[in-house]
């Protein structure tokens, strides 16, 4: 359906949580479409440029920098060391805890990456001039880190 689909009524096409829903489903495909075709998945993407980004992070750290649960971290990060993309290591200050690293293949899988979500973002945005791209992701952000900081304890 589009925003001039003659089904879909006027108040619908004119409200932004209408046409924001509209784009995020059709980048949600694009995303798990990009990331299947290179064997990955979202989380894996998160898991690795929060590695690469802060480095070596206990798992705890790292699920909150990357913003997943807890539980959905560590069957990813099994996955990723299945495939030698990150290590973990005991801790040496706290014998229960893991510190995970991004090891070189995990690096060269993240570059890999990078290229499908740049190459998903020229899809997603392709009828817009770049200055509308830019200015499209700062409003996105800006009501990002509104709705963010409204939902802080």
């Amino acid at each position: 359906m589009t925003t001039a689909d003659a089904q879909t009524p006027a108040r619908l096409r004119g409200a932004a949580s209408w046409l924001i829903n509209l784009v995020s489903a059709h980048s949600h495909r694009l995303v798990a479409d990009g990331f299947a075709a290179a064997g990955a998945r979202g989380y894996h993407y998160r898991l690795l440029a929060t590695l690469d980004e802060y480095g070596p992070s206990s798992q705890a750290d790292l699920g909150r920098r990357a913003g997943i649960d807890r539980s959905d971290v560590v069957a990813a990060l099994n996955e990723l060391a299945a495939k030698n993309l990150i290590a973990r290591s005991a801790d040496p200050s706290d014998r229960r805890r893991n510190i995970v690293t991004l090891t070189p293949d995990g690096s060269r899988h993240l570059e890999e990456l990078d290229k499908v979500v740049s190459g998903i973002q020229d899809d997603l945005l392709a009828p817009l001039s770049p200055a509308e791209r830019r200015r499209l992701t700062d409003l996105l952000t800006r009501l990002a880190d509104h709705h963010a900081k409204s939902h802080r304890p």
